[in-house]
């Protein structure tokens, strides 16, 4: 008789950190829906700087979550 893997802690794991990425992926689009909390009449070079430095930590992690970029197959 076949003997089955119990992995309810890898499950109770995951659902942790996948909980932990929606609450986080919430705050982004909260603030992204208040344009990064900068006022648009005042937005400066460094205001760009800043978003420009997110999108490229934000990149790395699509690309590693799709095999994108230097993480694709």
């Amino acid at each position: 008789m076949a003997r089955t893997r119990d992995n309810s802690t890898a499950v109770a794991g995951f659902i942790e950190k996948k909980g932990e990425i929606d609450t986080m992926l919430g705050r982004l689009q909260r603030l992204s829906a208040d344009h990064f909390n900068v006022d648009p009449d005042r937005i400066t070079w460094g205001d760009v700087g800043t978003l420009s430095h997110n999108a490229e930590l934000l990149r790395r992690i699509t690309d590693s979550a799709f095999h994108e970029g230097e993480f694709a197959d």
